[in-house]
């Protein structure tokens, strides 16, 4: 075991350095798939993934990063250091589970210090079926303008539009517009896009590799941005299934101590949201039975994490903004999803490494009783 500080990287490219090095040191199978662009040093950008085990035995735990790119400080972090925690590779290889790490699911946005893929898209507001007509979020198409306005820092008039609909609907209602997916502005936040992104292929084709002979998928996909900072909220992740819910809860709840939470029945600090990534489990790994959490720490009040985004798109759209701004902006996208304490990180880990205990006692049970 290493001490959990040391397992966070300052940059993608460290970071991916020291999950390979985690990864090979404890003799697991890695494979890398490139992505087509390089990062924002000319790094090669991958995601990467680790076999620890064989799924073959039937129960699968899969524990991913990077997701919203820049979050993946806080999960590579995870990962780190579960690649060189002996009692916790013991205990998953005891009861029969194998894992599977997954590194960087958008190793652009993690390079790039922004949220989205290099298609500008929200990785987890991508898995649909393109072929069928795609949500519509007319409450968002009333903000566009004002979340991604033509200047920055934005003006008194545009902060005031965004105040008076917080005044005349409410903060929770503000933040399903902005937050729950849209694909009409290929520009704005949380886009959903019109076809598959890069990433969401990538991965289907790890789960199709590595995730088609197992009987029982766990999922811990690892997230910063809402909620308490530090607090790592257990977000239920799957289709509205009362039956995985409550699997999911007798895993993860720890007996009402470490609770999960649900967008569909309004426990959770996220709203409901469209075109989840857990989809795809569901179409690539149709023979296993699936548990999953979105496991989501807190890092800066909500409000000040949605304005990190409006000025990341805005600067994305000027990209011959003034080198201070820049920097400015960069800076608060690391600060709103990443907490550079010691304090914070031991509080990542402790929580993190608690769910994946639980997430194999789980799979564990649930195999046994087949």
């Amino acid at each position: 075991m290493i001490n959990p500080l040391l397992a966070f990287a300052t940059s993608y490219a460290r970071a991916r350095v020291q999950f390979l090095e985690g990864a090979a040191t404890a003799g697991m199978a890695i494979q890398s798939h490139n992505h087509p662009l390089a990062g924002r040093d000319g790094e090669t950008l991958a995601m990467d993934t680790a076999l620890d085990g064989s799924p073959d035995d039937g129960c699968l735990l899969i524990v991913s990063s990077a997701c919203h790119g820049v979050e993946g400080f806080c999960g590579s972090g995870v990962q780190v250091f579960a690649a060189h925690d002996a009692e916790w590779r013991a205990h998953a290889k005891a009861a029969g589970v194998a894992v599977l790490y997954i590194h960087a699911l958008n190793p652009h946005g993690f390079s790039h210090l922004r949220r989205v893929t290099h298609e500008n898209v929200d990785l987890n507001r991508n898995f649909h079926d393109f072929r069928q007509p795609l949500p519509v979020n007319p409450a968002y198409e009333e903000l566009h303008s004002a979340l991604v306005p033509a200047e920055w820092p934005p003006t008194a008039d545009t902060e005031a539009r965004i105040a008076h609909y917080i005044g005349q609907h409410g903060l929770n209602r503000y933040q399903a517009a902005v937050s729950q997916g849209q694909h009409h502005h290929p520009d704005g936040l949380f886009y959903g896009g019109i076809a598959p992104t890069w990433s969401n292929l990538t991965l289907r084709q790890v789960l199709r590799q590595h995730a088609q002979t197992a009987r029982h998928i766990a999922w811990i996909d690892l997230h910063t941005g809402l909620g308490p900072s530090g607090l790592g909220e257990r977000i239920f992740a799957g289709r509205d299934d009362v039956d995985a819910m409550r699997r999911a809860r007798a895993w993860w709840g720890g007996d009402g101590q470490t609770p999960v939470t649900s967008i569909y029945d309004g426990t959770s600090t996220s709203t409901r949201l469209t075109g989840l990534m857990c989809g795809a489990v569901y179409e690539e790994c149709p023979q296993a039975e699936y548990t999953g959490i979105a496991m989501e720490y807190g890092a800066l009040p909500l409000l000040e994490m949605l304005n990190a985004l409006r000025g990341d798109h805005w600067l994305h759209q000027h990209p011959g903004a003034p080198a201070d701004l820049r920097t400015a902006i960069q800076r608060r996208m690391k600060e709103a999803f990443y907490v550079d304490t010691d304090e914070w990180r031991a509080q990542v880990v402790v929580q993190a490494r608690q769910a994946m205990f639980q997430a194999v006692d789980g799979l564990r049970r649930r195999c046994a009783s087949v």
